[in-house]
């Protein structure tokens, strides 16, 4: 101590002095942060625009600004991550396959698609990475219901990487939703070979197996449909001509096919001629120049009078003026020499065929019907004669 000093050394604190101080400093900044005036924050991010604001940020920004316009920083980005001479083939390829996976978890496989497709183009070297790519994209297009795309894709995964477990059963679903059966087992034959306890390979065996006997019942009801629908054919051939009945675009009998008797309405090549317990079920067409109008009747049999079937058709919604009826009306039918004729209604229709100047045309006896008597049947006769 120096000479002349009046004060007394200090003492040490005790370590119950010293915790005593400590607490005493905690409590007086507790009392001094609760005296501030509590105001809310209000310059970050609300809950309901986080997205939005992450996306402004160029490294998270999903898509380009409405501008078209980049920061310098995201440009600066974009070609760290997409330039080749700044990456490697591998690098690149890894970039694009990060991209097309962000949008696969949010469920924008086309966009998915782009990124692995340019993934897939940079054709770098690495087998593992181009297996990848081609199984994602074929997973992309699995979802969008491009079952061929995914076959075709998965298919090509399997050539860098053949033991792909995801990528060939893939191959087999996708062969299976679009009815390529045998192709479907042969991948899933090879599921088995590699885990025999594979469960889904299994089933998609079972459920493949049931649809090829279904395809192959299917198939042989066809071939036999097709075959009664041959005999059906030559059967009404055989009729048409032993009646002598003419046909439109025929030469001679040899022409004669199906396909010419067709009709050639709109709606209507369902209609075509048949035979039912031995008779011609024809379809006709009724024309009224009046008014420009059509009647379609279907399965008419040739062993009853015209006048029997139009009866069918009258009165008409159309005839106002009660003009039309089988007691009122002519029915005529152009010949083969462009000259109409009357047609006498009475007659079953299968003899007003057989007449010498009647001929069928797009498959489909034609009567043309006027008002007997009236001034729309003498113009119709004076388009002929005049």
């Amino acid at each position: 101590m120096a000479e002349g000093s009046s004060q007394e050394p200090k003492k040490p604190m005790t370590d119950e002095e010293r915790l005593a101080l400590c607490q005493k400093m905690d409590q007086e900044l507790d009392d001094f942060i609760n005296s501030l005036e509590r105001k809310r924050y209000t310059d970050g991010w609300s809950e309901d625009k986080w997205e939005e604001e992450m996306d402004k940020h160029p490294f998270f920004m999903k898509n380009l600004p409405e501008n078209g316009e980049m920061s310098a920083l995201a440009e600066g980005l974009a070609k760290l991550k997409y330039d080749p001479e700044e990456n490697t083939a591998l690098e690149l390829a890894a970039n694009y396959k990060e991209d097309g996976n962000f949008n696969f978890r949010h469920k924008n496989y086309r966009l998915a698609i782009l990124g692995y497709t340019e993934g897939i183009k940079v054709k770098c070297e690495d087998a593992e990475m181009n297996a990848f790519l081609y199984n994602n994209r074929a997973a992309a297009q699995y979802h969008l219901k491009n079952y061929r795309s995914a076959l075709a894709d998965s298919e090509r995964a399997l050539t860098f990487k053949p033991d792909h477990i995801k990528a060939r059963l893939r191959a087999a679903k996708s062969a299976f939703e679009i009815a390529n059966y045998d192709k479907c087992l042969e991948h899933c034959d090879k599921l088995l070979q590699a885990n025999p306890s594979d469960t889904e390979a299994t089933e998609l065996i079972a459920k493949t197996k049931k649809k090829v006997l279904i395809q192959a019942r299917d198939k042989r009801k066809q071939e036999r449909l097709q075959q009664v629908k041959r005999q059906d054919k030559d059967e009404v051939i055989k009729a048409i001509l032993e009646r002598g009945i003419r046909i439109a675009n025929c030469d001679d009998d040899d022409d004669l096919d199906l396909s010419k008797l067709e009709p050639s309405m709109p709606g209507a090549h369902d209609k075509i001629v048949h035979l039912e317990d031995g008779k011609l079920q024809w379809p006709i067409l009724l024309f009224y120049p009046e008014h420009m109008l059509t009647d379609f009747i279907v399965d008419c049999p040739e062993d009853v009078p015209l006048e029997a079937q139009l009866s069918k058709v009258f009165p008409a919604q159309w005839d106002s003026e009660n003009k039309y009826g089988t007691d009122k009306i002519n029915v005529y039918s152009e010949g083969y020499n462009k000259i109409p004729h009357i047609i006498d209604m009475s007659k079953d229709l299968g003899d007003i065929l057989k007449m010498k100047y009647f001929e069928v045309k797009g498959g489909t006896p034609a009567f043309v019907v006027v008002p007997r008597g009236s001034e729309v049947e003498k113009r119709f006769l004076s388009g002929y004669f005049s």
